[in-house]
């Protein structure tokens, strides 16, 4: 009966979610910063890409296989670095990693997964990356990034984009719980985000990472 009704347009993933999901965990995963003109025009972004059409060719045969740094992958699209996926699923990363791992893509870890690096890497054989955060204490970036490499990750997706969190608006509205970061688990107190008002991702963000980074 299920098979029937999957989803036809990815799109349907969205209204699925928000039936499913508490409400501050559904405008987490699915909001941004401020008026959202940025997210907005992300989504408007790819319907600007126009794909040329080339008629009389032979298409009967067709190959969408590509390499990323020298990994071979059966097409372009790979899993990109979201954070706390138990809130959407009860597996968390774990179950994305076998998802990936099934259609021969590549997935790239989140540095805020909801499962360890080491449950992630056992729980199935599969190409795959680890996305960084640079901390203001260094060493808990390399612990991590020492840890990614000896349970065979490929390679870090460094992460620039973040000198401070964007304001979430949702998540101040729903005073947003930081979701538990299992890699971070004895190498920072994670316990002490208690702010009376507003988002507790935000204060996280601002405790933690480093706003001076550059290309120095």
């Amino acid at each position: 009966e299920m098979e029937n009704n999957l989803p036809v347009n990815i799109r349907e993933y969205q209204e699925l979610a928000k039936k499913a999901l508490p409400k501050m965990h559904y405008d987490y995963i699915n909001g941004g910063a401020e008026d959202e003109h940025t997210l907005r025009d992300n989504i408007a972004a790819y319907g600007r890409i126009l794909l040329r059409p080339r008629v009389l060719v032979d298409v009967s045969n067709i190959d969408m296989s590509t390499n990323l740094l020298g990994y071979d992958m059966p097409s372009p699209i790979i899993v990109a670095p979201t954070g706390s996926h138990k809130l959407a699923n009860p597996e968390g990363e774990v179950a994305t990693a076998r998802a990936a791992a099934s259609c021969n893509t590549l997935m790239v870890l989140s540095f805020s997964a909801s499962c360890k690096i080491e449950e992630v890497a056992s729980s199935c054989n599969a190409i795959r990356f680890y996305q960084l955060y640079v901390f203001k204490n260094r060493d808990i970036s390399a612990t991590l990034v020492r840890r990614a490499e000896s349970h065979g990750f490929k390679a870090i997706v460094l992460t620039v984009d973040t000198p401070m969190l964007g304001r979430r608006e949702a998540d101040i509205r729903n005073k947003m719980v930081a979701p538990a970061n299992a890699n971070l688990e004895g190498l920072m107190p994670i316990d002490d985000l208690d702010t009376a008002d507003g988002s507790k991702l935000e204060k996280y963000a601002r405790d933690t990472l480093d706003p001076s980074l550059s290309w120095k």
